[in-house]
């Protein structure tokens, strides 16, 4: 992988987790703190649309599949990072959303890059001879 698709692949990261992470600030009661069927819907809906706009990122930067695993990486760990500091630091980043809701969120998360790594993974055993 070049350098530059490097540096692109963990900014594009970084730019998902920060807009991820003001939409989720916006709405977190629409979606924490509703009904079981609000939460289990946009739990399952929300790992798939970032798989999908993460795919889309490494088709557009053209990553062979060879190659999709570390590149996912790059876009999750500044992701990965900023939750951390966004979870410990929960009423500044996300104010709206309940201290008791923390875990949900967490849940929510954990979820997501554990979808989006998972496929990465499994396209580069695939593509690797």
């Amino acid at each position: 992988m070049k350098v530059q698709d490097i540096a692109l692949l963990s900014l594009s990261g970084f730019i998902l987790w920060f807009v991820g992470t003001l939409y989720y600030a916006w709405r977190a009661p629409a979606i924490f703190e509703t009904t079981s069927l609000r939460y289990w819907t946009s739990f399952a809906l929300s790992p798939i649309l970032t798989a999908a706009i993460c795919i889309a990122i490494l088709k557009a930067r053209q990553i062979p599949p060879t190659a999709w695993a570390s590149a996912v990486l790059l876009l999750a760990i500044p992701g990965m990072i900023g939750e951390t500091i966004a979870l410990s630091h929960l009423p500044t980043f996300m104010p709206k959303l309940q201290a008791t809701s923390a875990g949900r969120y967490g849940a929510f998360l954990f979820a997501a890059y554990a979808f989006v790594l998972g496929i990465a993974e499994v396209i580069t055993l695939k593509a690797t001879p």
